[in-house]
């Protein structure tokens, strides 16, 4: 599912830093608890799924038939599939079927946690903080609505946040290390202020113990299972339909929807309805598409598992205008002028070109010396447009030198070669987080590469691309056709 954080970037300390940048789910389930009223179920929905499911998943199948979430006309049902467990079309459905509609009585957002018993208390926390404690206090509750669901969620993913320290060293030198340590303060240090400000103080709500490990199995149920783009839903999960597992042969994110209609027998509620977004035989697994802008990266950190596709394979560049830069002023206001800021991300992506503010922003952070007078207040209306075209050789030979060190001194950090690594793929018999490393690290390295082949191709260019001065000058008249100077003879 989508990811609804945000985490604040790591702190960048020089002109360019190379720093920020989650297989499928777990095949673990849980049986915390062992006493729950019986539920009836008709010998039909009993033989409908394989007899090799976990029986928690059985369980929870039978309240979701009990329930009405589930009739006989849903055409799909949980199945064991490649990624662990998943939902299988039971006949063929077309493309754009409705395949599930849960009602909102079953959604967990931050409105069931506020009609909650520990709603008043969660009424000033971070939506999915209070999100998380529900989820905590819902599965420790015996008496809980959720239970069934509580006790088929895994009790981790292969994201990197649970990776050990020996795990998180195979991917040293990568920005998704930086990224995976950065989340993990967050989440260490939000969970300590709500332990002292709403736990501990409200024992008659939270009378059992919540750990660390505990918030943090919450915040990536969170992070791997939410939607996230519904209408007036930012933060949601929805039992049965987070069972749909990921698919790049999903192209299009519309295939959630809230929609109003019958929700038991005499009733009406808002639902969230699933549609199928590829046509599908009998026995074909169910896919939607989780987010297509993440990278690898992103879906390694929230989903444990990346594609095998170098599509997603991406680098961040992060560029900053330094609050010592003599010029500082006027660069900010120029950058905020153009929607960008002190401090600008580039995602930089496997085979597509630089993204097109980037080299007019590394051109204003660069300028200076015989450039500045750009900088004067008459250009500001119109710097931009010159930022997008070389300034001067000396401008243009800096942000390639820049950038050229910058991917250099990323590449050091890795442990490994390219070609190391792609030896490692090509063997295989990897475990799936080591996958996970080698497929990460290997895409960042390959994507350094291709920047660092386009601005060396852009250093041996530097004398023949024509510069502020000579545009200048022709837009005056004063250079001919072959570049030279024109001198004007008085009458």
């Amino acid at each position: 599912m989508a990811s609804v954080f945000s985490v604040h970037p790591l702190p960048s300390s020089s002109f360019l830093c190379p720093l920020k940048t989650t297989k499928s789910r777990t095949k673990q389930y849980q049986t915390c608890y062992t006493y729950q009223k019986p539920i009836l179920i008709n010998s039909l929905q009993l033989t409908e799924l394989d007899p090799k499911i976990p029986e928690p998943v059985q369980t929870f199948w039978q309240w979701l038939c009990k329930e009405g979430v589930v009739t006989a006309k849903t055409p799909v049902k949980p199945g064991i599939v490649p990624e662990g467990l998943g939902l299988v079309a039971k006949r063929d459905i077309a493309k754009g079927e409705t395949v599930l509609e849960v009602p909102k009585r079953f959604w967990i957002n931050p409105d069931a946690v506020a009609e909650s018993e520990i709603g008043n208390v969660c009424s000033g926390l971070k939506p999915w903080i209070s999100v998380a404690l529900f989820l905590l206090r819902e599965k420790w509750r015996d008496d809980s609505k959720w239970k069934y669901y509580m006790d088929v969620l895994p009790k981790s993913t292969d994201s990197t946040i649970y990776w050990s320290e020996e795990e998180l060293s195979e991917i040293q030198g990568t920005q998704l290390l930086s990224t995976t340590l950065s989340v993990k303060d967050y989440v260490q240090n939000e969970f300590q202020k709500v332990e002292e400000e709403v736990i501990l103080r409200n024992k008659q709500l939270f009378p059992f113990p919540i750990t660390l490990d505990d918030f943090f199995w919450a915040f990536g149920i969170l992070r791997s299972r939410a939607f996230s783009r519904l209408r007036n839903q930012n933060l949601i999960l929805v039992p049965f339909a987070d069972l749909t597992n990921h698919n790049a042969r999903v192209t299009t994110e519309d295939h959630a929807h809230e929609v109003r209609g019958p929700a038991g027998l005499f009733s009406w509620d808002l639902l969230f309805s699933l549609r199928s977004p590829l046509k599908l035989k009998a026995g074909d697994q169910l896919f939607i598409q989780y987010d297509l802008n993440k990278s690898n990266a992103d879906m390694a950190l929230d989903y444990g598992f990346i594609e095998p596709s170098s599509a997603r394979d991406a680098f961040t560049l992060t560029l900053e205008i330094s609050e010592s830069d003599e010029f500082y002023g006027d660069k900010l206001d120029i950058a905020e002028t153009n929607d960008i800021g002190e401090t600008a991300y580039f995602d930089i992506k496997i085979g597509q070109s630089l993204p097109p503010t980037m080299i007019p922003y590394l051109r204003l952070v660069a300028l200076g010396g015989t450039d500045a007078f750009l900088l004067e207040s008459i250009f500001r209306n119109s710097v931009w447009g010159h930022l997008g075209l070389p300034v001067s050789r000396a401008n243009e030979e800096l942000i390639c030198k820049v950038v050229r060190d910058a991917c250099k001194s990323a590449l050091s950090g890795y442990q490994t070669t390219i070609e190391e690594d792609e030896k490692l793929m090509e063997e295989g018999n990897l475990s799936t987080r080591l996958q996970i490393a080698v497929g990460i690290r290997l895409g960042e390295k390959k994507v350094l590469k291709q920047i660092d082949d386009i601005f060396r191709e852009r250093e041996l260019e530097l004398d023949e691309l024509e510069y502020y001065g000579e545009r200048r000058l022709k837009d005056l008249g004063l250079v001919g056709e072959q570049g030279d100077i024109i001198f004007w003879e008085p009458k």
